[in-house]
């Protein structure tokens, strides 16, 4: 397994070159699944107001359910990196904790589906119009098949970056999104011989790209050699009941984290809502730029999880040490970039989703200016605590880091929104101070911890492992 990987303890340079390797495709693949995401909107959107409202709402407890499970199934990372880091001359810890988390990914898809079909009641509850309702219901019936598939493909990218082989994610991602287009204009207006199938046709077109996806990935891992000698598929039906509950028990937290931090943002577009509809829609637009930054840390944070569970599996301090700081410092010096782009060129952001010169828009562009020069100010503290929680994530460090995810985003995070935002005249800004204070609390705390990580002894890898 040695021949793998180059894990030999790395001078700063040198762990600065294999972090950036390993960082960019996989930030590279999450950029690509936004804009697969974002195919979506443009076909729906031409079959009117009411489908592509139905279908926002239906895909934000989808989105949110596939992120939980995902983030749940993703423990398999650290456990793949921490036995390639241990040079272990068996391949069977990987295939197995591989093997398993595939498992884990049917069993929680299944479930996931479940939890999907509260679409209706929740609908419902929170008043939403009839029509809209049927619409979603219809479309969310049909999008739910496309989960089971679309884990699976999250444990598979997991396996093949933690192997070195990330620009597999990126080609696949890619490729999908040509997948998913091509369906699209096929199921959703007819063409192509397929029947016109108006918005069940979108959610047809994520079923066969998802599906796409799995074997895409398959056909890799077995192509490839390096990926193909673990041999993950062989003796699928066998469990291994230690790694399947080693990955629930690391990945558990990681899904509460997920659905904390998503929560908040979600809750603060409804606290947005109650000031009026530009002032919801501009902070919509600021969001939509500032998760598109993010996804170039969470990459990093990807990368930061693969790096320092490999030194964890090996026991090397030292190796623990640069893999973790590399990754926050290329985190921030990009997040700086962004910031200051936000600063200084907000209308050149503003013109990716909409006309920021357009009389029409003014109200929304007013609004996005000022939530844009708040959102530059947390850019670094989003980037710094994305990558901080990776690398507890590579030394298997979860529980405490989500009871501080937890803490920060909805106490002095929302406390502060409310506060500032419906008891004094700030209103949206004041929104954004608490959106900005939460993360910013995440931040120093994770990286408190991420310094303490020897006193607290969370470099000491277990023997029984």
């Amino acid at each position: 397994m040695r021949d793998a990987l180059d894990l030999e303890t790395p001078s700063w340079r040198q762990e600065l070159r294999a972090t950036t390797l390993l960082a960019a495709p996989l930030a590279a693949a999450n950029l690509l699944q936004m804009l697969t995401y974002a195919v979506d909107v443009i076909f729906i959107a031409r079959l009117g107001d009411e489908p592509l409202a139905a279908s926002a709402l239906a895909v934000a407890l989808f989105g949110l359910v596939l992120w939980a499970m995902t983030s749940l199934t993703g423990a398999v990372a650290p456990l793949i990196a921490e036995a390639i880091g241990s040079r272990s001359p068996s391949f069977r810890p990987v295939r197995r904790a591989t093997r398993m988390a595939l498992w884990l990914a049917v069993i929680t898809g299944v479930i996931g589906m479940g939890l999907c079909l509260l679409l209706e009641p929740i609908m419902r509850l929170t008043g939403q119009q009839p029509a809209i309702i049927e619409l979603a219901v219809e479309y969310n019936v049909v999008i739910i098949y496309s989960l089971v598939p679309m884990l699976i493909a999250g444990v598979l990218r997991n396996y093949v970056s933690a192997l070195g082989r990330p620009i597999f994610a990126t080609a696949i991602t890619g490729l999908g999104i040509f997948v998913n287009a091509a369906a699209n204009y096929a199921f959703i207006f007819g063409n192509f011989g397929a029947p016109e199938l108006g918005l069940t046709g979108a959610a047809v077109a994520t079923i066969i790209t998802s599906i796409f996806t799995v074997l895409v990935y398959i056909v890799a891992i077995l192509a490839d050699p390096a990926l193909a000698r673990f041999r993950i598929f062989y003796r699928f039906w066998r469990p291994d009941w230690h790694r399947f509950w080693q990955i629930i028990r690391i990945g558990t937290p990681i899904a509460l984290t997920v659905t904390a931090e998503a929560g908040i943002f979600g809750a603060a577009a409804f606290l947005m809502g109650r000031f009026g509809a530009a002032e919801l829609a501009g902070h919509t637009v600021a969001l939509q730029l500032a998760a598109l930054a993010f996804q170039i840390p969470f990459g990093i944070g990807q990368a930061a999880t693969i790096r320092v569970g490999y030194f964890y599996g090996a026991r090397d301090p030292v190796g623990i040490k640069r893999a973790g700081w590399v990754g926050i410092a290329i985190a921030t010096g990009f997040m700086a970039m962004t910031a200051s782009t936000m600063v200084l060129a907000p209308y050149t952001l503003l013109s990716i989703y909409v006309d920021p010169y357009a009389a029409k828009n003014a109200a929304l562009v007013g609004f996005a200016l000022q939530y844009l020069g708040l959102a530059a100010a947390f850019q670094l503290v989003d980037g710094v605590q994305a990558v901080a929680a990776g690398a507890l994530r590579g030394l298997q460090d979860t529980r405490i880091p989500m009871w501080i995810a937890i803490f920060s985003y909805w106490v002095p995070g929302f406390g502060l929104a409310i506060g500032l935002g419906f008891f004094t005249p700030l209103e949206g800004v004041g929104v954004w101070i608490g959106l900005a204070a939460g993360l910013a609390f995440a931040a120093v705390l994770l990286t408190w911890r991420w310094m303490l990580r020897e006193k607290l002894q969370l470099t000491l890898r277990p023997r029984a492992a």
